[in-house]
């Protein structure tokens, strides 16, 4: 049987509930086309007011040394293609200085292929960039990746990469669980904090180094997307994982980014396993800004920047540009 909202209210009241509840209640189990909408003794909310988002800074189209903003080098001799490259944009003086802490941060993510198979950056480009640093004046270079295929120790053998930075005179880090904290992304769309290796964030210089390769999920796997390896639970950021990717970028950010494309894997990443997938490009790609370094990388598997959804994201956030007709771009052929 239905009943008023009037004569509803008045028995409620007379067993002593308030008017306020009586009007909730009349709400949750009143129907009928009939009844009355209800209201509350409670005056109405006000509606928070619209925002409009501050307009983004626009991205410096110049390098502030005055040289490349990119550079892209091509040839034979991964070592020749990193200092060259390098040189184009100022020299690694412009980015280490004396009695710097440096961390390199390469591509070291499995422990059953060597780096021909494109899985794995280059141990030149990264022995290279060591002995570089070293030259700077840098007080410490450390190299660092948290394999997920295998252990640390059997991936930095296995790559090669472990040799040739010990040989150049730096340190291979084994990253411990208890070095990471939590760190707010204050920029952060999709999400606002995560844990992240200390001594990456404290270092004073973090020089990024991926291998351009295929991923099945990603796309690709540049220099963006190489960050994952400095989080906790780095398999936790492939929900969303363009978005996300940005997210941590805008918070990790390298001094210097270089692409080892030496030799990149054109299919079945971010593992690979076949030398069928393997193109031989023989190109080192660096800047200062990664996003414009991804893009450009991107161009060697016949796409643009904005066809990988971690650089799309990351230009929306203004965290490099990936329009490289904006900017000046050096390519060296050795």
């Amino acid at each position: 049987m239905k009943i008023s909202r009037r004569e509803f209210i008045r028995k409620m009241a007379a067993l002593g509930f308030s008017s306020a509840l009586t009007g909730t209640l009349f709400s949750l189990f009143a129907c009928g086309p009939e009844e009355v909408p209800v209201t509350t003794s409670q005056p109405p909310v006000p509606p928070e007011p619209k925002l409009s988002p501050a307009p983004a800074p626009p991205v410096p189209t110049v390098s502030p040394s005055g040289g490349a903003y990119l550079a892209a080098a091509r040839g034979e001799s991964p070592a020749d293609l990193v200092q060259t490259a390098v040189k184009a944009l100022g020299g690694i003086e412009r980015f280490v200085k004396p009695g710097n802490n440096v961390i390199i941060k390469p591509n070291i993510c499995v422990a059953y292929h060597t780096y021909e198979y494109a899985a794995t950056t280059n141990p030149e480009v990264v022995g290279t960039l060591v002995a570089l640093c070293l030259g700077a004046g840098a007080k410490r270079v450390r190299v660092m990746d948290q394999p997920f295929g295998g252990t640390p120790q059997q991936a930095y053998a296995k790559s090669g990469i472990e040799e040739a930075v010990t040989a150049a005179g730096g340190q291979m880090e084994i990253m411990s669980n208890v070095k990471y904290r939590a760190a707010t992304i204050s920029e952060g769309r999709d999400i606002t904090s995560w844990p992240v290796y200390g001594d990456v964030l404290n270092a004073d210089v973090l020089i990024n180094v991926p291998i351009a390769k295929h991923h099945s999920l990603a796309r690709l796997t540049l220099g963006m997307k190489n960050l994952i390896g400095v989080v906790l639970n780095p398999g936790q950021l492939h929900f969303n994982l363009g978005q996300r990717i940005a997210d941590l970028n805008s918070l990790v950010r390298p001094t210097l980014t270089i692409v080892d494309a030496v030799r990149i894997l054109m299919n079945h990443g971010p593992t690979g396993g076949s030398l069928d997938d393997v193109k031989l490009a023989n190109t080192v790609i660096a800047s200062h800004d990664t996003v414009a370094a991804d893009s450009y990388a991107a161009t060697l598997f016949g796409l643009a920047g904005a066809d990988i959804p971690a650089i799309r994201s990351g230009a929306q956030m203004v965290l490099g540009t990936m329009d490289l007709r904006s900017i000046k771009i050096e390519e060296i052929n050795i």
